[in-house]
């Protein structure tokens, strides 16, 4: 079979598709199946709410969202394990590196992270604005926060990220501790 011989073919079978999906087509251009004046309209589909949501919206307030507390993760470090923060480390390892004579990666060198100026590393030059102005030292408290949901904790951050098992958390911020020189006392 040669090129023409397929062209024959699919001609015709293309030729039939089109004279199917043109009329609805031009019809579409014209309004005429929806019956036109969209212009104060919106376009989609309302999904249903559950009853106490609806009850809610009603009232005018939004549903309630947990909030996290750092403190639930900081009694969880004193009984924390590094070997397994370790472990958590390496979903982090893409970015940032944890060795002291390493240079920062895609995000800043987590040596001696716990204690330092926030945006202070100063190999790393991918500060977000954010965290450059943020001030303060990074506390145990702190990076469980930012860690939970960095763009909740510091709008305008880099960092996307999340860890929200405290557990894990914890045992990530034992890690961190491990990797400094001096660590910083547990709270």
């Amino acid at each position: 079979m040669d090129g023409f011989e397929l062209t024959k073919i699919v001609g015709p079978v293309l030729a039939a598709l089109l004279l199917m999906v043109a009329p609805k087509a031009l019809g579409n251009l014209g309004g005429a199946e929806h019956g036109g004046g969209h212009e104060n309209k919106l376009a989609g589909y309302a999904l249903p709410m559950p009853k106490a949501t609806e009850a809610k919206a009603a009232a005018g307030s939004a549903p309630a969202a947990s909030a996290f507390d750092p403190a639930g993760v900081l009694k969880l470090l004193a009984a924390a394990k590094p070997e397994n923060g370790e472990g958590v480390y390496k979903r982090c390892a893409g970015c940032h590196t944890n060795d002291k004579a390493a240079k920062s990666g895609a995000g800043p060198n987590f040596w001696g992270l716990v204690g330092r100026k926030k945006g202070s590393r100063a190999d790393f030059g991918g500060y977000s604005e954010a965290m450059k102005t943020k001030g303060g030292d990074w506390t145990y408290a702190d990076l469980a926060a930012f860690l939970h949901n960095p763009k909740e904790w510091l709008p305008g951050t880099k960092m996307a990220v999340a860890l929200t098992d405290d557990a894990e958390l914890a045992d990530l911020l034992a890690y961190l501790r491990t990797l400094s020189d001096s660590p910083v006392a547990l709270p």
